[in-house]
């Protein structure tokens, strides 16, 4: 009681200015040094990770640019905000006019808010921000890749703060998405871009790091091929650009003196682009890193669970400042996340998950519950077989497989193309002894009352969080008229149970 008592009085206390940088990556997994990967290079992020503390149990809520982003925006899942699925070209989806987001609500505590590089949510009346460069007035190759550009951006956000004024400033950089679907010329991952060969342009605060196919990390959930090895190498050096453009915005605000009463919050928006990774549920594709540095954060490691839900309570708490009241439908909104800067005897035992699109033809709904020994996912279209991005599509990795399967060569993937399109209903996973998982406990009688009781904690959160799929496959949700104070699912008798 005493050691809490002295962390809110603290808090309480805390210095004048306050401010919050997120840094948010585009597709990045686990290639830091500092978090397990002895070949690559990273010192910048791993100075971050030196000075934070890291959460080796944090997922995104869903495994999608655009409704991640929403989410750490939110702090709502993107089922209940609206944004189901990408918001770019004819995807074009958007949060409902009348969601309260971070930027909003900071805003009208006339804190300072900026964003630099990719934004990838809209409407603008929702998400609106003071300082804004991003795909919406300017190229993402430029404000997202392009890091010396992205520091002069960062260095006027700073040049224009005026003193003791509180700031947000979130920095979405485009790498290490992949670009082979929409800009080949610089390479898969835009390895090539601004690296000072012949016609790729330069970069000016960026040398390019590479590395040997032969010498690469290949994750346990991807092949082991050449082509695979070959597009790992390509991504490691994006990811150089990434962790320079991390040392320069570090480097801006001690150079600007605010380094000292700023919270730094760095994670990804989803797993990487691989193989099982983007757009699943699995643990390689939801899992992230996540770190957290200020005073009040002691640097280490913890193995509590996070979701990327809990980034805007955890902010709007280092602002002391309460959510808005306010309904979305006729219901009331309550963050779905907690704030991580509040010491907790009994810290969250579990994450939720809540996917339904990525692009606008990837229509394949799952929900899912993970603990600290079991996964569930909860397939709701699993009669269709699991839909494939374009990007990912035309990858070297994925095609590598489409190629191997279709010539009947070895794939050196641990399932098949066949088993990852047409997935069970239901899945449950022993993740302690299982880690990939890989063997489904559920339709073993043995885990008949684990998975009822997973099932009972993800209806429980849906219907907390009015999510619009709580009754589907097998039933109608019922919410308007005589039900719209007392919800219902109805039954549809189509043998789905």
């Amino acid at each position: 009681m005493f050691c809490c008592f002295l962390f809110l009085l603290f808090l309480g206390s805390f210095v004048n200015s306050k401010n919050v940088v997120v840094l948010v990556a585009d597709d990045m997994g686990f290639e830091i040094s500092s978090l397990g990967n002895p070949v690559i290079q990273t010192p910048n992020m791993d100075k971050l990770v030196k000075q934070s503390l890291v959460y080796e149990n944090a997922f995104t809520t869903v495994s999608s640019c655009s409704p991640s982003r929403s989410t750490i925006l939110t702090g709502i899942p993107n089922h209940q905000n609206g944004m189901y699925g990408l918001h770019n070209g004819y995807h074009a989806f958007n949060s409902f006019e009348h969601v309260k987001s971070l930027p909003a609500i900071l805003k009208q505590a006339r804190i300072r808010t900026g964003i630099i590089g990719k934004k990838h949510v809209g409407p603008e009346s929702v998400y609106p921000f003071d300082f804004a460069y991003t795909e919406e007035n300017e190229s993402v190759m430029q404000v997202g890749r392009n890091i010396s550009r992205m520091k002069q951006l960062v260095d006027e956000f700073l040049t224009t703060h005026k003193k003791h004024e509180d700031f947000f400033l979130y920095i979405g950089f485009h790498d290490p998405h992949r670009c082979g679907h929409t800009h080949p010329q610089f390479g898969n991952f835009c390895e090539k871009f601004g690296d000072g060969t012949p016609g790729m342009g330069t970069i000016a605060d960026w040398s390019p790091r590479y590395y040997h196919p032969l010498d690469v990390v290949v994750p346990p959930f991807v092949q082991d091929t050449p082509a695979t090895r070959s597009d790992i190498a390509a991504q490691y050096t994006t990811i150089s650009r990434l962790d320079q453009g991390v040392g320069l915005v570090l480097q801006s605000l001690h150079d600007f003196n605010v380094s000292g009463d700023t919270m730094v919050m760095m994670t990804s928006d989803n797993g990487i682009p691989f193989p099982n990774g983007r757009t699943n549920l699995y643990r390689s594709g939801s899992a992230v890193p996540f770190m957290v540095s200020s005073p009040l954060h002691k640097p280490g490691m913890t193995k509590d669970f996070a979701s990327l839900l809990d980034i805007t309570p955890t902010i709007l708490d280092w602002f002391n400042l309460p959510y808005p009241k306010s309904k979305l439908f006729g219901h009331q909104v309550h963050l779905a996340g907690r704030s991580l800067l509040r010491a907790s005897a009994s810290p969250p035992n579990m994450v939720f998950g809540s996917h339904s699109l990525h692009e606008i033809t990837m229509y394949y709904p799952m929900r899912s519950v993970r603990t600290t020994n079991y996964s569930f996912i909860e397939n709701l279209n699993y009669m269709m077989p699991f839909p494939i991005d374009q990007d990912f599509y035309l990858s070297p990795s994925f095609q590598d497989l489409l190629k191997r399967e279709s010539n009947k060569q070895p794939t050196h993937w641990f399932k098949s193309l066949n088993e990852y399109y047409y997935r069970k209903q239901y899945e449950l996973y022993d993740v302690i002894n299982d880690p990939l998982e890989s063997k489904n406990l559920a339709y073993n009688e043995k885990y008949a009352f684990l998975l009822n009781s997973m099932k009972k904690s993800l209806q429980k959160w849906q219907n907390a969080t009015m999510d619009p799929w709580r009754c589907s496959p097998m039933g109608v949700l019922e919410d308007a008229g005589p039900y719209k104070s007392d919800p219902q699912c109805f039954p549809l008798n189509n043998g789905i149970l």
